[in-house]
């Protein structure tokens, strides 16, 4: 089954490398990995044709087979770093999985597990919205919260005073005054074949935005696990032990 008559593939990157939580890709949230909650959703998402994981680590290409996604493939080390750009990484495992699966496909979908919080319906939304009055790509996002962002940001100048950071920061004392900004949450990001691969672009050329009202957490630190295993906990008893899928 293919969307639209397009073929749509999707990738799941997950390197071995993590300062902030280490081998955080293989975290689990009840009983699951974070690998394990983007493959279950990928999964039942019908209209996507092929499921792979990028990753340069064999634990975690162990775990993507384990959860029943596809590794044809192993990153290079030189996509894997800290500073590896996400556009080579994506265009690497495009190239590979073509290569592998002999398909072209027209769309691709990146779902990061760091953002484990995602459903079916998410994914849909956003390809949804990508093929919308010819989106180039799109990608999910979450309304930033007032004391986030540049109205409400201060800076230090050398002597340890504070200062706004926008110039007019001190006329919005009131959050309703503030201008609504958004942030890319990691739920999910769709991109046209040449879009990426003409262009190397994800969110810079025609992005459409598609806008996720619930909490949901881009895991970086401890803290966001504890959090995101918080929310997961409510998800499943809400959806009768089922997950955000």
């Amino acid at each position: 089954m293919t969307w639209d008559g397009m073929k749509v593939l999707a990738v799941i990157p997950a390197r071995g490398g993590s300062k902030s939580i280490p081998r955080k890709n293989l975290a689990r949230i009840e009983g699951v990995s974070l690998v394990g909650w983007a493959s279950r959703v990928a999964r039942a998402a019908s209209w996507i044709d092929h499921v792979v994981l990028s990753t340069d680590d064999e634990e975690i290409a162990s775990e993507g087979r384990a959860c029943g996604i596809d590794v044809p493939f192993m990153r290079p080390v030189d996509l894997a770093g800290d500073r590896s750009s996400s556009a080579d990484m994506w265009r690497h495992a495009w190239t590979q999985s073509e290569r592998h699966y002999g398909v072209r496909f027209d769309c691709s979908l990146l779902l990061e597990p760091t953002s484990p919080l995602r459903s079916v319906a998410d994914l849909e939304r956003t390809i949804a919205a990508l093929m919308l009055n010819g989106h180039e790509a799109a990608a999910t996002v979450s309304r930033t919260p007032a004391h986030y962002t540049p109205h409400k940001t201060l800076v230090l100048d050398t002597e340890g005073r504070i200062g706004f950071y926008l110039p007019e920061g001190a006329r919005h004392s009131i959050r309703q005054t503030i201008p609504a900004y958004y942030h890319r949450n990691g739920i999910c990001y769709a991109v046209r074949r040449e879009t990426l691969f003409e262009h190397g672009a994800i969110v810079e050329r025609n992005c459409a935005a598609v806008i996720i009202e619930r909490p949901v957490v881009n895991i970086d630190e401890p803290l966001d696990l504890r959090l995101a295993g918080l929310l997961m906990a409510d998800a499943l008893a809400s959806q009768g032990e089922q997950g955000p899928a």
